[in-house]
């Protein structure tokens, strides 16, 4: 079966065309700048085969619906298309961030589903309207095909109340679901299985801490299979540091800035979001440009770096505490899979709790699986690249067959 997979952002639309026989992707590409004066789609047909052909259009892209229309007419497209028509496909799978605590599984999108996803609004403001409009937008161009929704975060709705309520008074949760929510679930939940597989264990009876580091980071404690705890909180700003957002801090910061800098609410919520992290240290968010500042000795970036990797190394053994027993670490995403020097100084010191890093195998980039761990290592450490763009498909085509059965 073809599987499409959309992640449709505010001005963007994200997509992927799986065939699930072998599961090899048919077509990539990425809708851009939606409702500017000029748009721009840009893909790749049978990528990595040697048909591979590269698609590049600029042209004014109103709304989501017209950016929906040009992901099928690409994909259907006569001379660089790879397949004749919408039929075709038999599924469309969509990546929605926030299913508050109504969604612990992907879901097959009906109305009741979409008054659930609205409902969640207040929760992602940002991310499931414009989630909506890829759904809605889909279920108009490919009627008679089944929707999924694969949500962000219910992966960790299996966290106990212990992990996920805050010491704040009960009735905010009760009135407004103020709790820690969690995201990048579908990548946590997809690399643990990976490792799980490829250590030959069932993932019910294996332990990891997954640790999803990119230009927003997060991790998570898997304890057989179930996430009971992770770094993300009700919103994306808790927990690691990340390239523009602050993870942890001080929640007294909010009215000392209002007192002493005159800072609204507003532009305060503004800087830890756009402004903090890496990029409020040191001015960079991109972790090459640190590493060529630290390079040409500039302390701020060095500083950046000691910053992210000494929390990295906090949330390990917090979470090295709660599960007990750690079979694995896993590192996944942009900085996870290519960084070296962040792994190893992440790992450092950690040998008392047998967590050994092999720095010759550490001195790499992965593009497949691979370990980090010396033969004596207790804990073993691996780096798995996150597909999750598979991990929605995946998951879309269980739910149906599920439904069929």
């Amino acid at each position: 079966m073809k599987v499409l997979v959309i992640n449709s952002g505010s001005s963007s639309i994200k997509f992927q065309l799986l065939e699930m026989e072998g599961e090899h992707v048919m077509a990539t590409g990425l809708v851009e700048r939606i409702g500017e004066k000029f748009g721009r789609i840009s893909g790749s047909m049978h990528p990595g085969s040697a048909d591979q052909t590269a698609i590049e259009k600029e042209v004014m892209i109103p709304d989501h619906k017209s950016g929906m229309e040009m992901v099928g007419n690409v994909l259907c497209d006569e001379q660089s298309g790879v397949v004749r028509s919408r039929r075709e496909i038999g599924l469309v799978g969509h990546r929605v961030v926030h299913g508050g605590e109504v969604f612990h599984q992907p879901t097959v999108i009906d109305t009741t589903v979409i008054e659930a996803i609205k409902e969640n609004i207040p929760l992602a403001p940002l991310h499931n309207p414009a989630n909506l409009d890829g759904i809605e937008v889909a279920m108009e161009l490919f009627p008679a095909i089944a929707q999924v929704a694969v949500f962000d975060t219910a992966f960790h709705q299996t966290i106990p109340q212990r992990a996920h309520i805050y010491a704040l008074p009960y009735e905010l949760y009760e009135r407004h679901r103020v709790r820690r929510y969690g995201f990048h679930g579908t990548s946590h939940k997809f690399v643990a299985g990976e490792c799980s597989r490829l250590m030959g264990r069932e993932l019910s009876e294996t332990n990891l801490i997954t640790i999803h580091l990119g230009n927003g980071c997060s991790m998570s404690a898997v304890e057989q299979g179930r996430s009971i705890d992770t770094s993300l909180g009700m919103t994306p700003l808790e927990g690691l540091v990340m390239g523009t957002r602050s993870g942890d801090v001080d929640p007294a910061i909010h009215s000392f800035l209002e007192r002493a800098a005159g800072m609204n609410l507003t532009q305060i919520d503004a800087m830890l979001n756009k402004d903090s992290g890496l990029k409020g240290i040191c001015g960079f968010n991109d972790m090459r440009d640190i590493h060529a500042a630290v390079a040409e000795g500039d302390e701020r970036a060095r500083l950046a770096l000691e910053v992210q990797t000494y929390r990295n190394k906090k949330y390990i053994g917090a979470y090295m505490a709660v599960l007990g027993r750690v079979d694995a670490l896993v590192f996944t995403a942009g900085i996870g899979e290519n960084d070296p020097l962040v792994r190893q100084k992440t790992l450092a010191g950690l040998d008392h709790l047998g967590v050994e890093l092999d720095y010759e195998k550490n001195s790499r980039r992965f593009t497949s699986p691979g370990t980090l761990h010396t033969g004596g290592s207790r804990v073993q450490i691996w780096v798995i690249p996150t597909n999750e763009e598979l991990a929605i498909a995946r998951e879309s085509l269980s739910v149906l067959e599920d439904e069929n059965h």
